[in-house]
């Protein structure tokens, strides 16, 4: 149950319908949840995400939303929002996880973290734009999975994104620093 401070928003943001306006077609058909991936070690997963980081994916946009992307071949980044589709029910309640599903990390507030299993499975990911055709933008580093639903897109701004005073926990940093290194194997692996 939600508890609002404001009675006034209760009554008007109770409930969010959302369209989608296009769908994520790439090669990633395996969520992070699944049995086989469980099994593997936060660095296999890093090095997996990276991997799917590195594939271009196609956002598909609505045909008749093609007017909409005029002039979005100008810009080499992209903020795109997505829905998390697969995201079981159960999982959207999750309370606390260890980053990555290792107890490497801290067990903090889903908040704290990127995990896909949110209350509103609603995901942000910065892209770069390879191309555009008609209504359709290739991208890399989308960690999103084929088939997800494209809920918005909006021109990557680094002046506005580009915080200088930005600050994260050690835990973050390492796992950043996974995703940059060429090779993150060599990490070690915590209990």
């Amino acid at each position: 149950m939600v508890h609002y401070e404001n009675h006034e928003a209760k009554e008007t943001c109770e409930y969010i319908q959302l369209k989608p306006i296009g769908t994520i077609k790439n090669q990633s058909r395996e969520a992070s949840w699944g049995t086989e991936l469980q099994a593997l070690t936060w660095q296999e997963r890093a090095t997996r995400m990276k991997a799917q980081c590195q594939a271009v994916s196609e956002l598909i946009i609505d045909p008749e939303l093609t007017d909409m992307l005029d002039g979005i071949e100008k810009f080499s980044h992209l903020m795109v929002l997505y829905w998390s589709h697969l995201i079981p029910e159960n999982r959207r309640r999750t309370m606390k996880v260890h980053p990555l599903g290792s107890k490497a990390f801290p067990l903090v507030g889903l908040f704290a973290t990127h995990s896909p299993a949110r209350p509103n499975s609603i995901l942000v990911t910065t892209v770069h734009l390879l191309e555009r055709q008609g209504n359709i933008l290739k991208v890399t580093g989308l960690d999103a999975l084929d088939g997800s639903p494209v809920l918005d897109i909006k021109p990557y701004l680094p002046d506005e994104q580009n915080r200088k005073d930005i600050i994260i926990p050690d835990w973050m940093k390492k796992i950043h620093d996974g995703f940059s290194d060429d090779d993150i194997s060599g990490h070690s692996q915590g209990e």
